[in-house]
């Protein structure tokens, strides 16, 4: 392990300079070694910042740059645990500096804010001024990088007298994202994966996918896959077979969802049920229809590839197959009086009771009791719920969400694009098939949003 602290000239990595490290490395045979150096930031420091860390422009002045220490640090680090509070702060410093001589620093790394958080959750503060009061560590220099980085020793000591060791283990793995980590994957990728809105996909040894997903958060979500807290056969057989992941970064939450749902219908994925294609998507719609003198409607089935999605006037429901439309027409035809025989699910002689009249349970359009007009009404009056909604633009449309445009037409996704130029070549391409999980995420989450005309 190496307990590292940093100060800097400021708060942004990829653009303040480091200007002290601080690293306590702790060896295998528990020995300890303390190093620490001031660095020439080459910029000034800010005034704010000097008296924050008692660093001054003179101090720095004639220190080793970041570049004629580069060797001696990495040295330090390679091939252990990164250990800071608020790791991510001293993580991208050195990422950024390194990255600047053209080096890939890659280190797995524990936070100690989150490490405190998570074994004592009782406590609301877990600062580091936090952790040097309740646990009585020695402070010799507030904002000294290798004063900060033994405080950290500090605290990993009493936590190795304070909690049992396999609870003090077991923290660290699931905050390291180690604790289950399939080992047929390079470990780089847990600090390549971005903490951004996005598509992952989880490949087998044949290269195909097993598994796609949306999320808020990659890096998180992604981990949580091989979390010790999941158990469950589904993600522990997910864990076993995967050899790669991939991601596809998303503008926001309504992106993701839509590329979830492309790809997943693109490549069904073995792993992913409930968004996988249904070559049978049907619907009913409704048909004028006579029976003698009488005129009125009559349910049909209809199929997606025959139909022009968001245009199409009276139609209803989204089912997966034949079977599950009939079935859902039957249970609502049961529920309102609606007469079987009349809607064509069931087939008796002309001018007799159908069954479910016969058991009260039809309001009679079988028999003359209800007019077919009546009838058809009540229908189309039941089945508002299910109506699939009509696209309500001329065309197609381009949706704001960040810095990109999403490419919409008759409730279907064409794609993203991020400036005019990309969204020309979408619509250029064509629009795709209808699929029902685009059409509920986009009824749900358009209203509101920036729609212009593509």
């Amino acid at each position: 392990m190496v307990f590292v602290d940093l100060e800097t000239t400021g708060g942004t990595a990829t653009v303040d300079r480091i200007t002290e490290v601080g690293i306590v490395e702790l060896n295998e045979d528990g020995e300890v070694r303390e190093w620490s150096s001031l660095v020439n930031p080459q910029t000034p420091i800010p005034g704010f910042i000097q008296g924050l860390t008692g660093i001054t422009d003179a101090m720095v002045a004639q220190a080793p740059t970041f570049a004629e220490l580069a060797d001696e640090i990495l040295s330090r680090l390679h091939g252990r645990l990164f250990v800071a509070h608020n790791a991510r702060f001293d993580y991208g410093f050195l990422k950024n500096e390194f990255k600047r001589l053209g080096l890939d620093f890659k280190a797995p790394v524990l936070c100690t804010v989150k490490l405190s958080r998570h074994l004592f959750p009782q406590h609301r503060k877990h600062n580091l001024d936090a952790l040097v009061e309740r646990h009585q560590l020695h402070m010799p220099a507030r904002h000294r990088a290798l004063a900060d980085a033994s405080v950290l020793w500090q605290f990993w000591q009493v936590l190795q007298a304070q909690v049992p060791p396999q609870q003090l283990h077991q923290a660290v793995g699931d905050l390291t994202g180690h604790s289950s980590w399939p080992i047929h994957l390079d470990p780089a990728l847990l600090d390549e994966l971005p903490e951004r809105h996005g598509v992952y996909l989880f490949h087998g040894d044949n290269d195909l996918p097993l598994y796609i997903g949306k999320a808020n958060n990659l890096r998180q979500r992604v981990l949580s896959h091989f979390s010790a807290d999941h158990r469950a056969a589904k993600e522990m057989s997910l864990s076993q077979q995967v050899r790669r992941i991939d991601w596809i970064e998303a503008p926001g939450e309504m992106g993701a969802l839509l590329k979830e749902a492309q790809l997943i219908k693109q490549w069904q994925p073995t792993h992913n049920r409930r968004l996988r294609r249904s070559s049978e998507l049907c619907t009913w719609r409704l048909l004028p229809w006579q029976r003698g003198d009488e005129a009125g409607l009559k349910p049909e089935l209809a199929w997606a590839r025959d139909l022009d999605w968001g245009r199409q006037q009276e139609v209803y429901g989204l089912f997966g197959s034949q079977r599950d439309a009939l079935k859902t027409l039957r249970e609502i035809a049961e529920t309102s009086g609606l007469c079987l025989v009349t809607l064509g699910l069931e087939k008796a002689p002309v001018g007799r009771p159908c069954f479910a009249h016969q058991l009260r349970q039809c309001s009679g359009a079988c028999v003359g009791q209800e007019s077919v007009a009546d009838h058809s009404e009540r229908l189309r009056r039941v089945l508002t719920d299910w109506q699939v909604r009509t696209w309500p633009y001329d065309g197609a449309v381009k949706v704001r969400e960040g810095q990109a445009w999403h490419v919409l037409d008759a409730w279907a996704y064409l794609g993203t694009a991020q400036d005019e130029a990309g969204v020309q070549a979408l619509l250029a391409e064509g629009r795709p098939t209808f699929d029902k999980d685009t059409y509920k995420i986009l009824v749900s989450r358009l209203p509101g949003m920036e729609v212009l005309p593509a």
